[in-house]
């Protein structure tokens, strides 16, 4: 880790000098704005101080060019402010389906984190260098933030919702990791550290763990133990080919919404069965809520995630369960009565 007193955390990845780019420019716009004024307002209490006690100074009549052209000027300034942080925060904050995806999950007062493969840390995170990683980030009970200085990246973990983000880290060594959310009388303990390694290492690393079932892995056993496979297994609503898609929904109003099937529809889904409801079926699906912990809605979602090919014959319409109305179909693809259970 860095030692001693350092004007500027460490870069270490793609992002931090960037952000370091853009905070030199507003700090010298600001410098130099506060410079201007300053000058402005010596000089004009000079110039224009009152030199008698009934001195009465006659309407000046000048031209307005240089507010005109002061005003553009910090107009494009701010523009260019704008657009520049608008492009790094895309950068960071977008999707990256090719990244090493993590889990994060933030609890008081620990990080709790799992790669692809199962393992597990707690307060660490080993990652390798070159390879761009997603984190996508959950809260067991109130907001904490994930933060590392010296990658430029902080990102909130919210209660009841998935949170992402995006680093690629450039240099190995450890670095720190903190909440930077007060998040509780133990919050000034929940530090940790990143280890960055380069990539043989970082498979040598994993070889050398007792990894956990993977997330999919686990989140399958979940869909067996909670009933799911009675209602989504091969006949309708089948999950495969799910996530990612596009569908309409109908909402608790009636109003109809075109939304994405992605991490939080199906986390919403799980928990919420009736909040969005594919139209042709019934909110019959009982709510999961209370009865799954992050963790192992995170399993869920990765398990649903997992799943490939075409959709089943009912269409893989949502995850709620809403099996379809028993209209009487002829078609040797239709799920019989024997498929509409209210399971799951």
């Amino acid at each position: 880790m860095n030692q001693g007193f350092r004007l500027w955390p460490e870069q270490a990845s793609t992002y931090a000098s960037q952000v370091d780019m853009l905070m030199i420019f507003l700090t010298g716009v600001s410098a130099a704005i506060t410079l201007v004024v300053f000058l402005a307002v010596v000089f004009l209490a000079i110039r224009y101080r009152r030199r008698r006690a009934d001195e009465r100074p006659a309407p000046l009549k000048e031209p307005h060019w240089f507010e005109n052209v002061f005003a553009a000027g910090m107009f494009a300034v701010f523009m260019v402010m704008f657009f520049w942080g608008a492009r790094l925060y895309f950068v960071a904050y977008k999707d990256a389906p090719d990244a090493l995806d993590i889990h994060v999950i933030g609890k008081q007062w620990m990080w709790k984190l799992q790669h692809p493969d199962g393992t597990r840390e707690i307060n660490e995170l080993h990652v390798p260098r070159g390879q761009r990683i997603q984190l996508t980030l959950a809260s067991q009970d109130v907001i904490h933030s994930f933060f590392i200085p010296a990658f430029r990246i902080k990102q909130d973990a919210v209660p009841g919702r998935y949170t992402k983000i995006t680093f690629e880290p450039t240099k190995v060594g450890e670095y720190h990791l903190f909440c930077a959310e007060y998040c509780g009388a133990q919050h000034s303990g929940m530090i940790g550290s990143v280890i960055v390694m380069e990539p043989e290492k970082y498979q040598e690393w994993l070889a050398g763990t007792v990894p956990d079932r993977p997330p999919a892995e686990s989140g399958a056993k979940l869909f067996q133990q909670y009933g799911c496979v009675t209602c989504h297994g091969v006949q309708a609503p089948s999950l495969a080919g799910l996530f990612g898609t596009e569908r309409d929904v109908v909402l608790p109003n009636g109003r109809q919404q075109r939304v994405k099937a992605d991490e939080a529809y199906l986390r919403e889904s799980i928990l919420d069965s009736g909040a969005k409801v594919v139209p042709g079926y019934q909110p019959i699906m009982p709510s999961f809520r209370g009865q799954l912990s992050e963790e192992q809605l995170i399993q869920l979602v990765a398990y649903i995630k997992s799943l490939k090919g075409a959709m089943g014959p009912g269409g893989a319409g949502s995850l709620t369960g809403q099996m379809q109305s028993p209209v009487p179909d002829k078609s040797p693809t239709a799920p019989g009565p024997s498929q509409q259970t209210p399971r799951d």
